[in-house]
């Protein structure tokens, strides 16, 4: 046998023997035989570099430093999921299922929801070819040689697996193993991990590989996504990955009906506490895809799944003080300043009061023994309070009318339920806060400038507003607190490449109220540049798809204000980009101009969104749902029938895919 075959067939056992132990946890042979034989390929790959593969077992114990993570966008956007806190929900959730499909039958596959960090991996032709974190959803990081170190994700697949896809999962790290490293921390008298989700989660991001092969993380998959991918259910892709070599969790239940998913529920709600990890609710997901690619999207989650968040954990300690906090709009917070506490697996020291109505509701007051959880498992709130135990002096909270920062009369709108500083141009916090959501990720997403670098320009007299940004030279910021040559360098560059950022994320930056990542999206696109924007008046807006009376108004506002005219005068002066830049399609007509088109079914010539992009292509418009104002239904195969019955009803044109490629030929 040549060398190369002793090496193919060793990578081949090992890799199986790694599947035996971290997937299927049945090992075959000895730790120490796994060792001889992962040392003798080592020596055979270190003897013959020519048959060097970045998928054999060897790479697992890491040794890959990584600097600066890549920022990669994912192929297919990665939703967050809705959440729901009781079995009602679930059941409205179902009503507004039925109401887009109709009455036919529905299956539902349910899932543990493991607590942990989000992932995305890439598979080409059977091998681990990338994976990224889930980041905002629409771009994370790129963790690939971290991701490699896990013995529980394959490097190569077995069986009948498609070309390429994306396999979702979750990086978690069992109490076993969140344990054992606790234990080493305290033996070298060092500060333990305070949760295991955490601790998960910051493993993706060490530098060096080698340390994250030490940490004993296990990756949980339950999601396959591509292109003409040969399953048909969600069951069925749990069924496929499984066979090509994922772990998929066993934990897992095919539903025919609400009441066996709320039998799920329950049974996991009394049992989850003997799982080897933490898991904090359920996932339920309609289980056909043709069910699925009717039922679509919202702009942030998928209408075909929900989350059912188990009852959080509650704890009582003491309120020591409130404080105010004043956001980048102006709006004030309460903060309860607590006793710390211990609270689903953290310290908690304040917890969110939200506004003067909740505070008159609650009656809390300073001194108080007030219960605390975790609102959907992540920030502490305070639900209650214990008047059994309140002394007899305590006095009523009475709510601030004046800002906590620059002492400007607080003023609270009709309808509103903050208090607000109108204070907006001279209230520090305010000033700060808006530069540093302009830095943010998803907005300008300026490398080497975070939140405490703003501070600290601000309060140094360097930046006033955050078109000041593009002003400041590295002579000016390295006499500041802990900026040195490199930093001061870092900064610079990171404004300087900001200016390539794209028109609907600046138009995110720039801080408008109530216009948020997708409703800048939808204001760039509709208008095209910032001074087509600046000029539209109310009813121009309000006429844009999805952009009601309140946003509208926001907007106008913002554009008349003599301070924010000044600031984008200036940022233009810069080069910051103001206009959108089109994606040239060489094929694009005007056919289809004033049409409104609603995709539905499976097809065989287009995917769905190719359908969709040729319609947007060719001038036509994509509707989510059928309306008097629709011109046409393309329909494929399995029509959903809700939509049939109300195309007809409307007396809506239904054409197929053929009829489509006729239209636009």
């Amino acid at each position: 046998m040549d060398v190369q075959q002793t090496i193919n067939n060793l990578r081949k056992e090992l890799n199986q023997h790694n599947h035996n132990y971290y997937v299927l946890d049945k090992p075959t042979i000895s730790d120490f035989e796994f060792d001889i034989k992962l040392k003798q390929l080592q020596d055979l790959e270190n003897q013959n570099p020519e048959f060097f593969d970045e998928n054999s077992p060897t790479q697992r114990v890491g040794g890959t430093i990584t600097k600066n993570f890549t920022t990669v966008a994912h192929d297919y956007r990665m939703y967050s999921l809705d959440n729901s806190y009781s079995k009602e929900d679930l059941i409205e959730w179902e009503n507004r299922i039925q109401k887009v499909l109709g009455d036919v039958p529905l299956e539902y596959v349910c899932e543990l929801k493991y607590d942990g960090a989000s992932i995305s991996i890439t598979y080409e032709n059977g091998k681990l070819k990338r994976a990224v974190t889930r980041g905002d959803g629409f771009q994370g990081d790129d963790v690939t040689n971290n991701i490699k170190t896990i013995k529980s994700i394959p490097l190569e697949l077995t069986g009948n697996f498609p070309h390429k896809f994306d396999i979702r999962g979750e990086i978690i790290l069992p109490f076993a193993g969140f344990e054992k490293m606790n234990q080493e921390l305290i033996d070298i008298g060092e500060t333990p991990y305070s949760n295991p989700r955490n601790t998960a989660s910051g493993s993706l991001k060490l530098q060096d590989s080698t340390e994250v092969s030490k940490r004993p993380l296990e990756c949980l998959l339950y999601f396959i996504i591509g292109q003409n991918l040969p399953i048909s259910s969600q069951i069925e892709s749990l069924e496929s990955a499984r066979s090509w070599g994922f772990k998929v969790p066993n934990e897992t239940k095919l539903a025919k009906n609400l009441n066996q998913v709320f039998q799920f529920i329950d049974f996991w709600d009394e049992h989850r506490h003997k799982l080897p990890y933490e898991t904090d609710g359920v996932v339920v997901k309609v289980n056909q895809f043709q069910h699925q690619e009717e039922l679509g999207y919202t702009a942030k989650s998928p209408r075909w799944a929900m989350a059912y968040k188990f009852k959080s954990e509650q704890v009582s300690t003491r309120l020591n003080s409130i404080t105010y906090q004043v956001g980048r709009t102006g709006s004030i917070t309460p903060v309860a300043n607590l006793e710390p506490v211990q609270l689903a697996g953290t310290i908690v020291k304040r917890a969110s009061l939200h506004n003067a109505d909740q505070i008159e509701k609650l009656d809390i007051r300073v001194g108080d023994e007030v219960f605390v959880e975790k609102g959907g498992e992540i920030i502490p709130k305070i639900i209650a309070v214990d008047t059994s135990k309140r002394p007899l002096n305590l006095i009523p909270t009475k709510y601030i009318t004046h800002c906590p920062e620059c002492q400007s009369e607080l003023v609270r709108l009709d309808g509103e339920a903050n208090h607000y500083c109108p204070n907006f141009y001279g209230c520090p916090p305010q000033i700060i806060g808006r530069i540093q959501h302009f830095i943010s990720r998803k907005a300008m997403d300026i490398e080497g400038l975070g939140g405490e670098t703003v501070a600290l320009l601000f309060n140094n007299g360097l930046v006033n507003n955050y078109a000041d940004l593009y002003n400041l030279t590295i002579e000016q910021i390295l006499p500041l607190d802990r900026m040195a040559q490199k930093s001061a360098e870092n900064l610079i560059n990171g404004v300087l490449n900001s200016k390539n950022v794209p028109f609907e994320n600046v138009l995110f930056a720039l801080g408008i109220r109530f216009v948020g990542e997708t409703v800048a999206k939808k204001l760039a696109k509709h208008y095209k540049n910032i001074d087509s924007l600046s000029k539209a008046t109310f009813m121009d807006l309000v006429l844009v798809d999805e952009i009601g009376d309140r946003i509208a108004q926001s907007v106008i506002d913002f554009f008349e204000n003599p301070s924010n005219q000044a600031i984008i005068a200036e940022l233009k002066v810069q080069g910051v980009q103001f206009e959108i830049v089109e994606k040239v399609n060489p094929n694009a007509t005007n056919k289809l101009d004033g049409k409104i088109f609603v995709v539905s079914g499976v097809f065989e010539k287009f995917s769905r969104d190719e359908l969709k992009n040729s319609i947007e292509d060719n001038g036509g418009k994509v509707g989510s749902s059928i309306s008097a104002k629709t011109h046409f239904v393309v329909a494929g195969d399995n029509m959903g029938p809700a939509k049939l019955e109300k195309a007809n009803s409307l007396k809506i044109p239904i054409i197929s895919e053929d009829d489509f490629i006729e239209m636009v030929k």
